[in-house]
């Protein structure tokens, strides 16, 4: 499997790191875009943990026309099927903000997962961690709510509401297994805070819904099942797919006969309606443990001269 981005680790920035987020749907490539422009130079650097894939476009979202002239970073950056984690985002997103801050540019953090976007403010720093073939097999069988219990009981630096498939959740109790048994590596891991301004997108619940529902119908129209179906011809295992939850989970028991389209279609509707309510539960857990996030209406007419004064 060929590898993925490979960086240095940040140094330090003189001015604050801008955040827009918010959950799934609610506009934040095109606000960050439109934030982008006014503040030239700026480029944006993702963080969405499923856009760093090629060749998984629709199913997660990317949106690429949205950019034009401004240059992206950390989109297109492994192939499908690997499984690229938080310590490689942190590692490469990092060497993209200090790149464009040392080019006098300015970098604008822009995606909706959660893990990814306090793990860059915080400053947090981790060290590989190997995988453990025993741990993964003593584990294997068991039900995402059973794994979500068992990473819960630990002192996790994950926030269990980051997994959302039991690979994920196996994946995320082998990192803490290895740090409690390691602990010298759990201690280089603190996290060392950045200044930043996060921005987040307000949506009502309703209108998120439609709007979910909405964006789901057009992808499906655009040839969502197609792009999992070549992903699937092209080698890709269906438990690879699956790994990535939301989209290709849903879309990838269907092609592979296991789901109805209309099962595929009420279940996968739900479930991003779900995982937009993880979201939600994740920001406002960022505002409990310190950080401050300054909420805009996703429709604000307003919107960028609001912004601009909070950056500035």
């Amino acid at each position: 499997m060929p590898a993925c981005l490979n960086s240095s680790m940040p140094t330090s920035e003189s001015k604050p790191l801008i955040v827009i987020t918010g959950p799934t749907a609610c506009g934040k490539t095109r606000r960050a875009v439109e934030l982008a422009r006014a503040l030239e130079p700026a480029e944006i650097v993702s963080a969405d943990s499923r856009q760093v894939y090629r060749s998984m476009d629709l199913g997660t979202g990317k949106d690429l026309d949205e950019y034009g002239s401004t240059p992206y970073h950390m989109i297109d950056i492994c192939p499908a099927g690997a499984k690229y984690n938080l310590f490689e985002y942190l590692r490469d997103a990092n060497a993209a903000i200090d790149d464009i801050s040392a080019r006098g540019a300015r970098p604008i953090v822009c995606g909706g997962t959660g893990l990814y976007v306090e793990s860059l403010v915080n400053g947090l720093r981790l060290p590989p961690v190997p995988e453990n073939p025993e741990l993964r097999a003593s584990l294997r069988g068991r039900t995402l709510e059973e794994l979500t219990e068992i990473l819960a009981s630990m002192k996790a630096l994950h926030n269990t509401t980051d997994v959302d498939t039991a690979a994920r959740a196996i994946r995320a109790i082998e990192i803490q297994t290895y740090y409690n048994d390691h602990p010298e590596a759990a201690t280089s891991a603190e996290p060392h805070p950045r200044p930043a301004r996060i921005i987040a997108l307000n949506i009502d619940r309703d209108e998120r819904r439609r709007r979910i529902s909405e964006r789901l119908r057009m992808r499906l129209n655009a040839g969502m099942v197609d792009e999992v179906r070549q992903l699937l011809a092209s080698g890709i295992a269906p438990d690879d797919l699956i790994y990535y939850g939301l989209e290709y989970k849903f879309l990838t028991l269907y092609a592979t006969g296991q789901l109805t389209l209309n099962e595929m279609t009420s279940a996968l509707e739900t479930a991003i309606h779900q995982f937009a309510k993880r979201q939600m539960t994740w920001f406002r857990g960022m505002e409990r443990r310190g950080h401050t996030i300054h909420w805009l209406d996703h429709n604000d007419p307003d919107f960028l001269e609001k912004a601009l004064t909070i950056i500035r």
